[in-house]
């Protein structure tokens, strides 16, 4: 990560950095122990169809049909979205963070994630994320997902900064090597401390 010009906009992951994460393995596995489901089954009818969900293209009600419903269940679809909606928990220093940054710095912040439409909709609500992001750059809006570089070339077009000005954070290491290889400024984010602290380094500290 090198320091050359003054950082003007973040762009964030949602899953891993915000919020935790809002439909990965860990949390289906609580699902399918919660509603007694089949693992195999399930997880190998997410497998082809989550990536057509995130991009927009299959909706919340047709993901189920799918995935979950596609046999009568002792379980209604509302109880099952509780379930799937409820396994998001904020990250508040993160957020506290990203907020105090925004207002101080005068920091555009755009989000850049991978989520369906639905559960996307639920967490920018629920989690007031929508008080300090400026603009979301979600796979289901834009019917691209990363690692897709398209996403971030959109991301640099919507939010209008210079590449130099862009500091990206993100948790999973290999999105991080594409926007680096972008020559995009990254951060991978493992906690708080450490991120503040890579912060810091870029002169984006907190008073």
């Amino acid at each position: 990560m090198r320091k050359s010009a003054p950082i003007t906009a973040l762009f964030l992951d949602v899953g891993g950095v915000l919020l935790t994460n809002g439909w990965d393995h860990h949390a289906r596995r609580r699902a399918v122990k919660n509603f007694k489901l089949d693992w195999k089954e399930i997880e190998e009818r997410h497998a082809l169809n989550f990536e057509t969900h995130e991009e927009g293209r299959m909706t919340f009600a047709e993901y189920l049909d799918r995935v979950v419903f596609y046999q009568k269940r002792p379980f209604t679809r509302a109880q099952f979205r509780s379930f799937m909606c409820a396994q998001s928990k904020p990250y508040i220093e993160m957020i506290k963070l990203v907020a105090r940054l925004k207002t101080q710095h005068e920091l555009r912040i755009a989000v850049v994630s991978n989520e369906s439409r639905e559960l996307n909709a639920y967490r920018i609500r629920q989690f007031k994320l929508d008080a300090f992001v400026d603009c979301f750059i979600s796979s289901c809006f834009v019917g691209l997902r990363k690692p897709d570089r398209e996403i971030f070339r959109l991301a640099l077009d919507i939010a209008q900064t210079p590449i130099e000005q862009v500091v990206f954070i993100e948790n999973t290491p290999m999105f991080v090597q594409i926007a680096e290889g972008m020559e995009i400024r990254s951060i991978l984010h493992t906690d708080h401390k450490s991120t503040s602290a890579k912060l810091a380094a870029l002169d984006l500290k907190t008073y």
